[in-house]
């Protein structure tokens, strides 16, 4: 949860960075708390600026190249301009907006494999930037992401990985330039229809979008395709619904309509 270097730009006798979280937890749309200390080398310097940035790593789609990249995807300017003398030191108390859209990185206890997610910090002395190492932070599920979670454990459903891709899914409001897929292996009710299913939140301060997708079997004749199912959750109302029944209900429907499940 600590970092503390010396600034590259300045050389040796530069200011010196320590960015501390008081909890590395935290959920989408709520805040992470924190302070960042700057302690003056051995002469003075003028700070143009101390600035925060959340950063995930995404996996994009190129034509035939696929590749990881890290992506900054919240930004947010805790101080403006000081000057910070030989040996002083000025600390920075923050609150960082988690966006409501930020991927989870934990569930049922665990850390999700194939999720990394940080906050950097930045300073800037001269026009010359620092980006400082990456403070490990902890997303949480929301509690209406939580339950629809955990009715697919109820079902059966295992858990296998969760990566972030590039990109916008169709008819779904998004406000950042990515999203998150958390696949699970078939429960075995569906065995032998699906291969996997991948489940997509995408939430604001009232509701949250869920989509999900089935990867299906294809047979000796047939070719196995992906099918869709969309729907919008309140956070208020979340807790009223039987998510187990509901979501058993869809991959049903959705598998006798192909013939897949009877």
């Amino acid at each position: 949860m600590v970092f503390k270097r010396l600034m590259k730009a300045m050389g040796v006798g530069g200011p010196a960075v320590e960015t501390v979280l008081a909890n590395p937890n935290c959920r989408p749309g709520g805040q992470l708390e924190g302070r960042i200390q700057v302690v003056g080398g051995d002469h003075q310097v003028d700070i143009d600026h101390v600035t925060l940035g959340l950063v995930t790593r995404v996996e994009v789609e190129s034509g035939d190249n696929d590749y990881d990249t890290t992506q900054e995807f919240r930004r947010q300017q805790i101080t403006g301009a000081f000057r910070l003398e030989p040996g002083q030191r000025h600390d920075i108390p923050f609150r960082f907006d988690v966006p409501w859209e930020t991927p989870v990185t934990e569930l049922y206890g665990q850390h999700l494999h194939g999720m990394t997610m940080g906050l950097r910090t930045e300073l800037e002395v001269a026009r010359a930037v620092d980006k400082g190492d990456l403070d490990a932070v902890s997303v949480h599920p929301l509690p209406a992401q939580e339950r629809l979670l955990d009715a697919l454990l109820r079902l059966g459903f295992r858990f296998a990985r969760a990566d972030v891709e590039r990109g916008h899914i169709y008819g779904v409001r998004q406000t950042l330039p990515f999203y998150q897929e958390i696949e699970f292996g078939p429960a075995p009710q569906y065995a032998r229809s699906i291969n996997q299913l991948e489940v997509t939140f995408v939430a604001d301060a009232q509701q949250m979008q869920v989509v999900l997708e089935v990867d299906k079997r294809g047979g000796v004749f047939t070719e196995g395709r992906d099918a869709f199912g969309r729907f919008t959750v309140d956070h208020a109302t979340a807790d009223r619904t039987d998510w187990t029944a509901e979501l058993d209900n869809w991959l049903r429907q959705s598998l006798s309509r192909r013939g897949l499940f009877s």
